[in-house]
């Protein structure tokens, strides 16, 4: 790699005086006050933390993490721990106690950025006493020093750090959905690569404008917002919380916009609730209204001006996907792991197919192996898993391919379609192998279903735990409403089953009272379903359920 201005910092360095004075960040904090920062603030800000992390005498390359919300200074600290010469440790901030001690002594951390959080409370007693920590202005009440007075009392740090390509920037600990999580060691060079392929691939410019809210500490929108914007320059906007989003929304006005799966879902609940399916179906049939409507729903949703959004981290079902396009929404999906910071596949504007996550990006080389795996090499492919050479050996092929563990096929222009996971594949006591991903994803497209997990390990026939929507779950009480939506149900088990091999067809459908979540561990941080938690859960009640002969079942 050449790395003449490639590698993160001297990007930061390059903006720092090519657009010292440009809006670079814009931070609420709170109530009616907005921060900007420009260019030459965010990065005199770094350097005077970094100057005081220098001052703390930590051997070279210590690791240094970051538990917060996104904010401006979860990025700056980001600099400041790499201009100090260290190696950042994200933390999703919302794990539980007993993860965040897993993550800070698997890693060896010695200084914690202690930030935006909802409930530090819970996780505080999980840092090590040795663990210097320090906070931002929107930290939880604490006795930590703080951002601002690091910042007011010491000097920039002069001198513009060059990082050496292969050198540890950062270690991602996976989200963990079986087991511990795992720590996955990214260079600077596999940074700088993924930044440069991905932001050429897409063209996107200086003009663009961004709202951060998924967790920086995913790779997803790490490799997207903060790189992206590092390398291209383009204006970053924070969300202040849930119930600001729309604010936050209509005030960045985004012209690139990220989501996973269950927040398209829910904007599509959202727009059903203010206009029924069948109604809103009708009056885009109609020529003169048409666009009108569709611009409405954008508009209504904050997204009028974006010219590219994306989907990533699970599988889109396959008709909201549609449904998105059918308002001119330009919704690419995108396909990669912790393991090579996202980087692996993107649908390319106006080259997309229903069902495949995209074409390779630049400088990936991808193959499906003799077991149907997908298995990918890039410059942005992980050094390997933090002490556990073990596992990094089983990770790589012998030619330096990483198995994703995920199954696909490859079509004629090379868009990868996944079929589901490999570990996720169950037996039936027929002994026919079922994957649970693409039934879930035709599951997926009734508007009031929210999350749906197919299971059914060792018995004769694969079966379906739903949780529905919020809207759905209210209504549920009303019982013409409960008997309408068991009926709809039943037609869809019906579609279902009619599409897919007799070994997969569904024996019925549970609705579950639960909601899976995070707090209640079904969830991952980033909103993955944890498959062993939820099936652990319902476990019991499984034999009894398929005794019940029905096709519709209540919780």
């Amino acid at each position: 790699m050449d790395t003449k201005n490639k590698l993160p910092l001297d990007r930061v360095y390059h903006w720092e005086t090519a657009r010292a004075g440009d809006v670079y960040m814009t931070q609420p904090m709170g109530g009616d006050t907005v921060i900007d920062f420009t260019w030459r603030r965010a990065v005199g800000e770094a350097r005077r933390m970094a100057s005081y992390l220098k001052s703390l005498n930590l051997p070279e390359k210590s690791r240094i993490g970051i538990v917060s919300k996104n904010c401006a200074h979860w990025i700056l600290s980001d600099w400041a721990i790499w201009m100090a010469g260290h190696v950042s440790v994200p933390l999703y901030p919302t794990l539980n106690a007993e993860t965040v001690r897993y993550v800070l002594e698997h890693s060896g951390c010695e200084v914690l950025f202690v930030g935006k959080l909802d409930d530090w409370d819970s996780m505080k007693a999980g840092v090590p006493d040795g663990v210097h920590c320090l906070s931002y202005p929107l930290s939880p009440p604490n006795d930590f020093k703080t951002w601002d007075d690091i910042v007011a009392k010491y000097p920039p740090m002069k001198e513009n750090v060059e990082s050496d390509p292969h050198e540890l920037a950062t270690i991602v600990y996976t989200s963990g959905s079986t087991g511990r999580p795992k720590g996955v060691m990214l260079s600077f060079e596999n940074l700088g690569y993924a930044s440069i392929g991905g932001t050429e691939a897409l063209d996107i410019t200086a003009n663009e404008r961004m709202l951060s809210y998924l967790p920086l500490s995913h790779v997803f929108e790490r490799f997207v917002v903060e790189l992206g914007s590092m390398y291209r320059g383009f204006h970053l906007y924070f969300a202040e919380s849930l119930d600001t989003f729309v604010e936050d929304l209509k005030r960045a006005q985004p012209t690139l916009f990220l989501a996973v799966p269950r927040i398209w879902t829910k904007f599509q609940h959202g727009v059903f609730q203010k206009m029924p399916q069948e109604k809103l179906a009708r009056l885009l049939r109609i020529p003169l209204l048409n666009r009108i409507v569709k611009r409405k729903i954008l508009t209504n949703l904050g997204l009028q001006h974006v010219k590219f959004a994306g989907s990533g981290s699970a599988p889109l079902s396959h008709d909201i996907l549609e449904w998105y396009r059918g308002l001119g929404l330009e919704l690419l999906e995108g396909y990669g792991m912790s393991e090579n910071f996202a980087y692996s596949h993107m649908t390319k504007p106006g080259r997309a197919r229903t069902g495949y996550v995209g074409e390779p990006l630049p400088g990936v080389d991808v193959r499906i192996s003799e077991e149907g795996e997908v298995q990918v090499k890039s410059p942005a492919t992980m050094m390997g898993y933090y002490r556990d050479d073990e596992k990094t050996r089983e990770t790589f092929t012998e030619d330096g391919y990483l198995r994703t563990g995920d199954k696909g096929e490859i079509d004629e222009l090379g868009r990868l379609r996944l079929t589901g996971r490999i570990k996720e594949m169950f037996k039936t006591s027929k002994g026919k192998y079922v994957a649970p991903a693409p039934i879930e994803n035709r599951l997926m497209s009734h508007p009031d279903i929210e999350m749906v997990c197919v299971s059914g390990a060792n018995h004769p026939q694969p079966h379906c735990l739903v949780m529905l929507s919020e809207e759905a779950q209210r209504k549920t009480a009303d019982e013409a409403f409960r008997k309408e939506l068991e009926q709809s149900f039943k037609t869809l088990l019906s579609e279902v089953n009619g599409a897919v091999d007799p070994h997969e067809q569904l024996k019925f459908m549970a609705v579950v009272r639960d909601g899976w979540s995070i707090e209640n561990d079904f969830l991952t941080p980033t909103l993955k379903l944890k498959r062993n938690v939820v099936e652990d859960a319902y476990k019991e009640m499984a034999d009894h359920w398929y005794n019940e002969k029905q096709a519709v079942i209540w919780q």
